[in-house]
Order: structure tokens, then C-alpha cells, then sequence
């Protein structure tokens, strides 16, 4: 039991470090691209870890939180309350459909961090940068939730999905992510 406590920690640690540092690099190397309105944050690819280990709820979650400390100068501190709820009901959400497969992958799972970032943080950008905390537009919405759908989708399926691939593929799911002994 405490090789599988300390797996779960380990794991959880490892993912949170890389997806924090990822996105953190990402908005260095170029500004905007993982905290802006448009947005193809490549560390949302590690989201596809949720498929294989719990501990990738929490250690995504805690991720963004870190990653979207960095940046709440662009977006408030309300991006990092509501980004990280967006990634946290996708991680469990594709934990639950990580043995729900289309041609052998996992699509459902996948389109589940483009549904809730869309939806969240579309939300976000329409109330907060679009109209100024004035109020809802639900046309800005659908442009702005839109836009942060498709960044992740594009992430996902370009990068993500065959990254589910070659783990499977590879037997790394059960290498990496299966804890040893009792």
C-alpha cells in the first residue's frame, strides 16, 4: 500500500512540475501563445496522462494553478481559480472515459478539455476581456469559447492522441504507470 501512496504522489508531482514548467516555458519563448485568448498551450498534451494514472488529476490541476500563477498579470487571478477548475472536471472527466475508444483511441476523452476550457473560459474571456466585467454576450462567447476549444483540440488530437498511441503501443502505460507489488 505505501508503494502505491507513493507512486500516486510521485506521479502527481512529476506531472504538475512538467505541466507547469511546459506552459511557464512556452509563455517565455513565446508570449501569449499559452495565456492568451487564442491559445495552443502544448502542456495541455499531458493531459492525455489522465488516461493511464489518477494521479494525473491532481498533478494537472496543481500544474495549472502554478502555470496560471504566472501569468495573472494578462488574465487576473480569476483565470487561475477558473483554469484550473476547467482542467480539473477534464481530468476527471477523461479518467472516466479512458476505456471509451474510436478506431482504438481515446477521441472522447480527448474532446473533454475542449468542451470545459471552451465552456469555462470562453465564459471568462467574454465577462472579463471582451466586455469588461460589463456582463455576458453570448455571440462573444461562442467566438471566444470557440477559439479556446479549438486550441485545444488541435493540441489534442495533433499531439495528444498519438501520444496516447505510442504509450499504448509501447506498453509504457503499464511500465510507467502500474504501481509494483501489493
Amino acid at each position: 500500500m505505501k508503494n502505491k501512496t507513493t507512486l500516486y504522489i510521485v506521479q502527481g508531482a512529476v506531472i504538475a512540475a512538467l505541466y507547469a514548467t511546459m506552459t511557464i516555458l512556452q509563455n517565455v519563448l513565446l508570449p501569449g501563445s499559452a495565456s492568451m485568448a487564442v491559445q495552443f498551450r502544448i502542456s495541455e498534451v499531458l493531459t492525455i496522462l489522465a488516461l493511464y494514472t489518477p494521479a494525473a488529476i491532481p498533478g494537472l490541476t496543481i500544474g495549472c494553478v502554478i502555470a496560471n500563477i504566472s501569468s495573472v498579470a494578462q488574465l487576473g487571478p480569476l483565470d487561475m481559480i477558473l483554469g484550473s477548475i476547467a482542467t480539473l472536471l477534464a481530468a476527471i472527466s477523461m479518467y472516466l472515459l479512458r476505456n471509451v475508444r474510436l478506431f482504438k483511441l481515446p477521441v472522447l476523452a480527448a474532446l473533454m478539455p475542449a468542451l470545459f476550457n471552451g465552456i469555462i473560459i470562453g465564459a471568462e474571456i467574454d465577462i472579463v476581456v471582451m466586455n469588461n466585467g460589463q456582463g455576458f454576450n453570448f455571440a462573444d462567447f461562442l467566438v471566444q469559447g470557440g477559439l479556446v476549444a479549438l486550441g485545444e483540440l488541435a493540441v489534442l488530437f495533433v499531439l495528444g492522441l498519438p501520444l496516447s498511441r505510442v504509450i499504448e503501443l509501447n506498453g509504457l502505460d503499464k511500465k510507467l504507470f502500474a504501481p509494483k507489488g501489493k
